[in-house]
């Protein structure tokens, strides 16, 4: 099972980006998904998560102008990303927190390799 992040790159303060990660593997299922983000000296946070059902949770300091989906039948997950700022630079990574597997095992806490985005201002 891997976990590949994409849609990163540099943008202008005020612009919009959209990120997404693809699920890949035998999976059946997958529970909670999540994106965070590392910027450079700092601790990785968590941007926003969303539940197999839909449910979602924002960081407050995206509420507002990120918002997350998902589509469960390509096992994608999506971060748009509006209004930007420079302190939203960051490294975004997603994260599937467990998996079912066609074959009965369940995986947890898997990552994807991370996605640079670049706010100027």
């Amino acid at each position: 099972v891997q976990l590949q992040a994409s849609g990163g790159g540099l943008v202008q303060a005020g612009g919009s980006m959209r990120l997404s990660c693809l699920a890949s593997g035998n999976i059946l299922r997958i529970n909670d998904m999540g994106w965070y983000r590392q910027a450079p000296g700092k601790r990785r946070e968590l941007v926003a998560s969303i539940t197999n059902g839909g449910t979602t949770n924002y960081a407050d300091s995206v509420k507002g102008r990120f918002t997350i989906s998902r589509d469960n039948a390509k096992n994608t997950l999506y971060l748009q990303m509006n209004s930007l700022k420079p302190e939203d630079t960051a490294v975004y990574y997603c994260n599937a927190d467990s998996l079912r597997l066609f074959d009965g095992r369940s995986l947890s806490g898997r990552w994807g390799q991370g996605t640079k985005v670049t706010v100027s201002s």
